[in-house]
């Protein structure tokens, strides 16, 4: 998983020398999605043989500080910026399309539990718009997990009812976010993953409102052994895409060592 922002041809060459081949683009929710942008981008990666299993999208505005900053800022919950996100989805699917990509993915935010609350309703109807946008353009589009328990997830992709509509499995992110067990939850949605984050942590150590903390892969309590293993038994075989939420150098070792991990569980 990495970010665009900077030169394409660069950035691309910088995650090839870590020894993939495939990833995770994020767009900054300020980037500019022109079709000059998308271009360059899409010469990159044909020029450097990388390929892209997903376009993440993020959001102007959006803070990850701690679970009530998340709530208001994340995703399409919050009603102020909600026109605003799905127009940049829609520009954020044009510019997959553009790379020939055929997966948009994204944090939709805290999915209230209440199926008549107003609110799940009117962003029901929003992913329904924005996954008939994607599929008209040969797309899924994945929410990634973690921010709701995974019966909640599984019960609003039911009530969105596209068949384009999946899921990226992001295990750190229930334990991280305190609403269940990765296996657990895994097992119950295994129908809708189209990604998986390979992502570690630990659960909330603080007051009501703390986010876990992200941990470097096989150092956190996911369990990556049984995380694998699971992935096996439900019979997924696409890519195993790594997220760490590192910077510099410590971020280059933690995905290294993820690599070698990974390579020695699959």
């Amino acid at each position: 998983m990495f970010w665009a922002g900077g030169e394409p041809r660069e950035t691309v060459r910088h995650v090839k020398s870590l020894g993939v081949s495939c990833g995770q683009l994020g767009l900054p929710g300020d980037m500019d999605l022109a079709q000059a942008a998308a271009q360059a981008w899409k010469t990159a990666l044909a020029e450097e043989r990388f390929t892209l299993v997903t376009v993440f999208s993020a959001y102007r505005g959006e803070s990850y500080a701690d679970i009530p900053t998340v709530q208001k800022t994340v995703g399409f919950i919050p009603r102020d910026t909600r026109a605003e996100r799905e127009a940049r989805t829609i520009e954020a699917s044009n510019f997959t399309a553009a790379l020939g990509v055929a997966s948009l993915a994204t944090h939709i935010g805290f999915v209230p539990h209440d199926r008549q609350d107003p609110e799940y309703q009117a962003v029901r109807d929003m992913v329904r718009r924005v996954c008939d946008h994607c599929v008209a353009r040969g797309q899924t589009f994945a929410l990634e997990t973690g921010q709701e328990p995974a019966a909640t997830l599984g019960q609003f992709i039911a009530d969105v009812d596209r068949p384009n509509l999946r899921i990226n499995f992001d295990p750190a992110n229930m334990i991280l976010y305190g609403t269940g067990d990765p296996i657990e939850a895994l097992e119950m949605v295994k129908s809708q993953v189209i990604s998986v984050h390979c992502k570690d942590g630990d659960w909330p150590a603080g007051g009501a409102g703390a986010l876990g903390l992200e941990r470097p892969l096989g150092q956190g309590a996911v369990g990556m052994e049984r995380f694998i293993a699971k992935l096996k038994q439900i019979g997924y075989t696409n890519a195993l895409t790594i997220e760490r939420e590192a910077h510099g150098e410590e971020q280059r070792r933690d995905i290294l060592a993820a690599i070698e991990l990974l390579r020695r569980l699959r």
